[in-house]
């Protein structure tokens, strides 16, 4: 199997060779550029998986690269992690409003930062088998998933969800198994009207269980961790 490429785009030497130091340890393939320009056309051809951008380089500036990359079709979908020493709110504001998919300020731990890539790819993987998995429904012995109609059926009796307690419910039963924490559960569902939060997942999920009524069993929880449909 192929390894995850990640391209970093940094000026600054030591910083370059210390992520990539740690990110090939990890067991990425790493790729470097230290010019904003260069690094523009290596993401069309490399087509990375991942991009740690620095913002002041010569050239072109990274908060223009993101901007590009995003607006692009054909690399829209690559994960942008901006790595800068610019901290004010409004510099971080400004990256993550173009497109970047997290912030990591100078100076950091490194460690800190490959479990941020971490994040950041296993979220992204989320998101793939999501739209392969969109249209599909799910069925059970008892329980019905219909995405595309948004309906849910218990026992052929029909249950009336919100927009977000199906995404939730879609979004587990999809991946029976596999646990995903309660922050996966509100990056999954963000972009809703709802307005979810790490604490207000257990109330939903509370309310989707009712509502499932035998059915709510299938969701487990997952002590200190989250939750996951058994499989």
């Amino acid at each position: 199997m192929a390894k995850t490429t990640i391209l970093i785009v940094e000026d600054d030497q030591d910083i370059l060779d210390l992520i990539s130091h740690h990110l090939v340890k990890e067991g990425y393939t790493v790729r470097t550029e230290t010019n904003g320009s260069s690094a523009l056309l290596q993401i069309g051809s490399l087509n990375p998986d991942l991009i740690l951008l620095d913002i002041m380089l010569p050239g072109i500036d990274g908060l223009e690269i993101c901007r590009q990359v995003k607006s692009n079709t054909d690399t829209a979908d690559i994960p942008i992690i901006m790595v800068s020493a610019k901290d004010a709110e409004a510099d971080i504001t400004k990256g993550l409003d173009l497109g970047a998919d997290d912030y990591v300020t100078k100076p950091f731990s490194p460690s800190v930062l490959a479990s941020r890539v971490k994040a950041v790819l296993r979220r992204k993987k989320d998101q793939v088998r999501a739209k392969k998995m969109k249209d599909a429904p799910v069925v059970l012995s008892d329980l019905y998933i219909d995405p595309g109609k948004h309906s849910v059926r218990v026992k052929n009796r029909n249950v009336s969800l919100t927009m977000t307690e199906f995404q939730i419910l879609y979004l587990l039963a999809s991946n029976p198994g596999w646990v995903y924490t309660r922050y996966q559960i509100v990056e999954a569902v963000r972009g809703d009207s709802y307005h979810v939060t790490d604490r207000s997942v257990d109330v939903l999920v509370f309310g989707l269980r009712k509502k499932l009524e035998e059915c709510g069993e299938y969701i487990e929880t997952v002590r200190g961790i989250g939750y996951r449909f058994k499989e």
